[in-house]
């Protein structure tokens, strides 16, 4: 096998749906002011009796039983998060156990916003060289248990998911080089520190970067799938903030490609928010199988990850 590519891809979001009329009774702020800055309608918050591994463990079964496979046929489980709240049994941990997975490499990533991407790299590589099979890649938050409720700055911003894909060998490869980095020097832009943790930013110094620094950079993603932007039938940005996602997707150049907006219904769910758009864009038959889509995470250390993926 030369390459690896998504076979299957499922998402899940709590029941609970958190309006901005609801919000404007929590915190000063409004419906139109929520709606004109960062574009969200609506958002889902997990329950206290709904952790994160549960989140991801609902996401993960989805994806398993789209590819018709049994918990035993993975062998490597990848969790991207950052509001995990113990350190040991990590997620990748509790959600194989959570879904009878036996013996699987079971490993976390934390790279905040851009974490699923990552991971999926890291599952590529690792499924190219031999070391697994199949692999569980899974980005999940539960951004509202790091958020501070009274703080309408970020409040507005943030809901709770995740999204899972499941990797395997193909003999063409279907997931393009990744392209990833980091500005360690602008990290503090994006936090989520202290005790309790809690969720901030510069919001300023995010939209700035990501609007100037970031469209040539996913062109570089292209590039390295072999193909332009012109080529694109998708573009699965992470979900941060609709007056980044509208103009970052502009100036790339995909001028024939679907652009996911599920940040209006989802909000920010951090390392959830590229598989659950790119599921939910599947699941509505938006694309077709072999569709080339360009997934870019974004966000906290300041880091990146991108990547062209063939539609499963």
């Amino acid at each position: 096998m030369n390459g690896s590519r998504i076979t299957a891809i499922g998402h899940y979001q709590p029941a609970k749906v958190l309006t901005n009329e609801e919000l404007a009774g929590m915190v000063d702020t409004s419906d139109e002011w929520i709606t004109s800055r960062v574009g969200i309608r609506t958002r889902h918050i997990a329950g206290p009796d709904e952790p994160v591994d549960e989140l991801a463990a609902h996401a993960a079964a989805k994806a398993l039983a789209t590819a018709g496979l049994a918990p035993a046929d993975i062998d490597l489980v990848l969790v991207a998060t950052s509001t995990a709240v113990d350190r040991s049994p990590n997620m990748a941990a509790r959600v194989a156990a959570r879904l009878g997975i036996p013996g699987p490499a079971v490993i976390d990533l934390n790279v905040v916003c851009a974490g699923f991407t990552h991971a999926l790299a890291t599952a590529d590589h690792t499924v190219r060289a031999g070391a697994a099979r199949r692999a569980l890649v899974i980005g999940a938050d539960k951004m509202s248990e790091v958020t501070d409720w009274n703080d309408r700055t970020t409040c507005v911003l943030v809901g709770d998911g995740a999204g899972a894909a499941v990797v395997e060998a193909s003999e063409e490869p279907g997931i393009a080089p990744v392209l990833w980095g980091s500005v360690p020097e602008m990290g503090n832009a994006v936090r989520i520190e202290g005790q309790p943790a809690r969720f901030a930013q510069e919001g300023q110094s995010v939209y700035r970067w990501a609007t100037t620094r970031l469209p040539p950079l996913a062109r570089q993603a292209c590039e390295r799938a072999g193909l332009t932007p012109e080529d694109l039938a998708a573009v699965v940005l992470h979900q941060a903030n609709l007056r980044i996602i509208e103009p970052l997707a502009q100036k790339i150049g995909a001028v024939n490609a679907v652009v996911a907006r599920d940040v209006t219904d989802s909000g920010n769910t951090s390392a959830a928010s590229i598989p659950l758009a790119f599921s939910k864009l599947v699941e509505q038959g938006v694309l077709s199988t072999g569709d080339p889509v360009l997934l870019f995470g974004f966000g906290g250390n300041l880091s990146y990850a991108g990547q062209v993926v063939r539609c499963p």
